[in-house]
């Protein structure tokens, strides 16, 4: 009597990360990776936060790579799509992380900074997705991290504000896309969140922020990927905003 078997083989899931060296993109990368995903994840300029994520990717079984390229520029981000096509014939999560912003009135803002915000935020993930279609698995998930100031207008920021407004318009636009294949979109649109980039803020408008917030505070990391991790385990969150604010602007 003969016996024949047949070896299944498994295929670790493929992710990638916008901006994923530290912050929110940071703590998603490792939500990620405590999933067992292989993640590609770049960064623009900050050399040191990319080498201290490097040193943490021995933990995971070094599957993070990390790639230098901005999103300001489409040849130099296309480097990163380059990469990730060169390593994987397959992707089944994106996450769109990375923004950018430019704090002037709308008088003071030249055409170089309003292309580099739109650039960076919206259009750089657009041709991610483009370019990598014919790579996405069925059932995969996209996610785009929008902001509140893409819902509720910001005075001093109105560039930052229309790129992520703009964000969620793309990811509503996709769902039509992929509709019958399973994969899913969503937006997961933060108000305030404790990162580095709100370390600076004087405390006064800190404090302001937090009487505008029910909760009263700014929202952690932890929070936010948690938003993320719903939307991956649950595919029938599809095409939706999921607002992850603290009350702001309950009154």
């Amino acid at each position: 009597m003969s016996f024949s078997f047949k070896q299944e083989i498994m295929v670790t899931k493929t992710a990638i990360v916008t901006g994923g060296t530290k912050g929110i993109g940071k703590g998603i990368c490792k939500l990620l990776l405590s999933k067992g995903y292989t993640v590609f994840t770049n960064y623009s300029t900050d050399d040191l936060a990319a080498q201290s994520m490097i040193q943490d990717n021995k933990k995971y079984g070094n599957r993070l790579t990390i790639i230098k390229a901005s999103q300001s520029n489409y040849t130099s981000f296309l480097t990163f799509i380059e990469r990730i096509k060169q390593k994987t014939d397959h992707i089944d999560c994106i996450v769109c992380n990375s923004g950018a912003t430019v704090r002037k009135p709308v008088q003071e803002i030249d055409n170089g900074e309003w292309e580099y915000v739109m650039n960076v935020t919206l259009n750089s993930h657009f041709y991610l997705i483009r370019d990598l279609f014919d790579r996405i698995n069925p059932n995969s998930r996209i996610l785009f991290i929008g902001s509140l100031m893409g819902i509720h207008p910001h005075a001093t920021s109105v560039a930052y504000g229309v790129s992520k407004a703009a964000l969620h318009a793309l990811a509503k636009n996709l769902v039509k896309d992929f509709a019958h294949t399973g994969t899913t979109v969503n937006v997961i649109a933060p108000g305030f969140v404790e990162t580095d980039w709100q370390t600076n803020k004087p405390e006064e408008i800190r404090q302001n922020i937090y009487s505008k917030t029910a909760n009263g505070r700014f929202a952690t990391i932890q929070e936010i990927t948690s938003a993320l991790d719903l939307c991956l385990n649950n595919e029938f969150i599809n095409g939706s905003i999921l607002e992850i604010s603290g009350g702001y602007s309950y009154k």
